[in-house]
């Protein structure tokens, strides 16, 4: 696999595993109905910036561990590809389940400042989004990524999780798309689903076709 290509293979990852329904996805929503779009839009880019955060811890810290250790490197794509699988399967499971969001009544917005810290925080509490992109950079990260990789990696993961929660922001701040994604959420998540765990089996394959 290209440089190239794994980059676009990661951000692929990260935008089917922003898209999947998390505290980060309820509460863009929530800001959107219940305060304004622009607080949902403030919201979206506090998401962005936690990506960035996340995305630079990654690259740090795994690329003196993984040119040091090979067999780590070989380890974490396995581990990686099979939570992969696993949050696919909850993804499944769940997709039947209505998208409960509580306290939707309008109120007064704190700011849009207060929006976006919102998001910064809830973003980087969330276990879910540590695992992820621990599990997406671990499997898909080439051992020895060249410099460019790291200049371009954070703007990119920026643009996916902003960009992402700001198409929520705008769609849950109007009736229509609202609805047509509510009544279509079952089969949306579930393609998702699919999607991540055809990812998470491929990694593994691919892992074993390295060992041998």
């Amino acid at each position: 696999m290209s440089d190239s290509v794994a980059i676009a293979s990661i951000l692929l990852a990260l935008l089917i595993g922003a898209i999947s329904p998390g505290p980060s996805f309820v509460l863009v929503v929530r800001n959107a109905i219940g305060l304004s779009r622009r607080d949902g839009i403030a919201t979206a880019l506090g998401m962005g910036l936690g990506g960035i955060l996340f995305s630079g811890v990654a690259l740090a810290g795994l690329y003196s561990l993984l040119t040091a250790v090979s067999w780590l490197y070989v380890t974490l794509k396995i581990i990686g590809g099979a939570y992969l699988v696993f949050l696919a399967t909850k993804i499944w499971r769940s997709a039947s389940a209505p998208l409960v969001i509580d306290n939707l009544a309008r109120t007064a917005s704190r700011g849009l400042r207060h929006s976006f810290w919102i998001g910064v925080a809830t973003q980087l509490s969330n276990p879910k989004t540590a695992i992820v992109y621990g599990s997406i950079f671990a499997s898909l990260l080439p051992q020895h990524p060249p410099l460019w990789c790291y200049l371009v990696m954070p703007p990119l993961v920026f643009i996916v999780e902003s960009g992402w929660y700001m198409v929520v922001a705008l769609c849950f701040s109007s009736k229509a798309p609202r609805d047509l994604y509510l009544r279509s959420k079952k089969t949306l998540d579930r393609f998702a689903a699919g999607i991540i765990a055809a990812l998470g089996v491929h990694l593994v394959f691919s892992t074993y076709g390295m060992k041998s």
